[in-house]
């Protein structure tokens, strides 16, 4: 007797041939980009083995010394530890966003699929070496900050490469939360690195990155084998990004609109990406390619400069507690390696809900700044909070990290992936798609300088005490917000110019 059609398999029948390729493409740019920060989150949690207090093992076994460092790992057992992390911290995130300015430029002019998968499979290799300076017994700083080096070069391919190809897929209607539930990929990322390296970080560290790296080349050569690039390959409908000022349910009209505005109110599109008829027939006809965009030809899309900016202090504040938070609840809370690894996974998950929650009001509201805005302006206060009483109890320390999580990780995840989309495909690029992975890149490439400068603050500050750092944290947050003054006073216009109509 033979069985029934699996539901699984009657449901994806169901599914239109869009939705189907759609949901591919989300599922294999969510498990890529998730593996890349699956890989970066080892060293946060392996630091505090690196330099140990080994006052609890009794004195050093090989010649009786005093020394509380004698099982520390050299050359990280001296006092200057903290300096030497934030060097490691320095060399990745330094040449990541030196890369990234020009992992964008490739972006545009190479396949997609290839670059990518190649970029996972090199970061998997750079990981896993760095992990094997354990087995092989190297006390090198050099060996470590070279790796460091090259994995954050070849790590520069993922953000462009997944936000052009989901920005390929999708239309900007509901783009703000598509890619607010899509970005999740960071936090839920940096939550299962922080727990594998967590299995093996005091027993044997090497494998706290020899496994991610085996991941994240193996998530690579999945994506080589499946991921689609454009609809137009799989005779897919290409999302329609703009709609005409007929179809736009704000009330604006196209004359009305500020001919620069970064972010109009535009309706929701289907999933399915369907538009008229004409247009689903004349993406069918070959059509001459257009060129790639210049680099200071995407600087002059308007609101790339001002988002750029506003990411270099939010990134700056995400990242000190990516790779500084482990540390800090040892120091502060004193809790072992293990627990504080877990305890700071918490960050990430209010980090997932603050990207969605951020991508729906934008989408509602079609204020992407002001959204934005709004939550950099809430998290300053709880970053001052969260330092003076976050650690009393363990009942307040949870709901601390996972509010501050949510309002720091909100517009940063908004940012590179929304507003990206949006800017890459702006209006003023007249339907050029080669534009996408070149603003994403300069994007990101801007707040990767703030991260590269987070943790480096972070390592020179924390000697003078933790307090400080946090004051340097909330005077960035200040900062994004003040960047963005100029768009969100052109948002408020827009809305307001609707409503002064409607009372007269």
């Amino acid at each position: 007797m033979r069985a029934a059609l699996a539901p699984g398999v009657r449901l994806l029948r169901a599914l239109p041939r869009d939705s189907r390729y759609r949901g591919l493409t989300l599922v294999l740019t969510f498990l890529s980009y998730t593996s890349y920060h699956l890989s970066r989150k080892p060293i946060s949690i392996v630091k505090s083995q690196l330099h140990l207090n080994c006052s609890a093992l009794g004195p050093n076994p090989h010649n009786d010394s005093n020394s509380t460092t004698w099982c520390s790992w050299a050359p990280f057992d001296g006092d200057n530890y903290k300096e030497l992390f934030g060097a490691l911290d320095n060399a990745f995130l330094v040449a990541y966003a030196i890369g990234m300015f020009i992992s964008g430029i490739f972006g545009e002019r190479l396949p997609l699929r290839y670059y990518l998968s190649g970029g996972m499979v090199l970061s998997g290799l750079f990981t896993a070496l760095f992990g094997l300076g354990y087995f092989w017994d190297i006390h090198v700083l050099w060996y470590f900050i070279i790796v460091q080096v090259c994995n954050g070069l070849v790590q520069t391919t993922g953000w462009p490469a997944v936000v052009a190809c989901v920005g390929n897929w999708f239309g900007k209607g509901k783009r703000g939360l598509i890619m607010g539930i899509w970005n999740s990929h960071t936090s839920v990322g940096n939550i299962l690195g922080s727990l594998i390296a967590g299995v093996w970080v005091s027993s044997a560290w090497g494998l706290s990155f020899v496994v991610p790296g085996i991941i994240i080349a193996v998530v690579g050569i999945i994506c080589f084998f499946f991921l689609v690039e454009y609809p137009e390959d799989v005779d897919c409908n290409p999302p329609l990004h703009h709609m005409a000022a007929d179809e736009n349910p704000g009330g604006v009209t196209t004359s009305e609109k500020d001919p620069e505005a970064v972010i109009s109110n535009e309706g929701p599109l289907s999933l399915s990406g369907q538009s008229s008829v004409d247009h689903s027939k004349s993406s069918k006809e070959p059509a001459e390619e257009p060129e790639a965009i210049s680099f200071f030809g995407a600087l002059r899309i308007p609101g790339v400069v001002e988002f750029s900016l506003c990411l270099l202090f939010a990134k700056l504040v995400s990242y000190t507690f990516l790779y500084w938070l482990p540390l800090y609840i040892v120091n502060v809370a004193h809790f072992g390696a293990t627990e504080a690894g877990n305890l700071s996974t918490l960050f990430d998950v209010g980090g997932i809900l603050g990207g969605i929650f951020a991508g729906l009001i934008s989408d509602y509201t079609g204020g992407r700044a002001t959204t934005c805005c709004v939550m950099l302006v809430v998290a300053a206060p709880m970053l001052f909070l969260y330092n003076h009483v976050g650690q009393n109890g363990i009942g307040v320390s949870v709901a601390m990290l996972i509010i501050c999580g949510a309002l720091v990780n909100g517009p940063y995840a908004l940012i590179t992936t929304a507003v990206s989309a949006d800017l890459g495909t702006h209006e003023s690029l007249k339907g050029n798609a080669k534009a996408l992975s070149t603003v994403t890149a300069i994007i990101d490439g801007t707040g990767s300088v703030g991260a590269a400068l987070g943790p480096l603050l972070a390592g020179l500050i924390s000697p003078t005490g933790w307090n400080n750092v946090f004051y340097m944290l909330i005077a960035a947050d200040v900062l994004a917000c003040l960047l963005l003054a100029r768009v969100v006073v052109k948002e408020a216009r827009g809305w307001c110019g609707p409503m002064a109509r409607q009372r007269g």
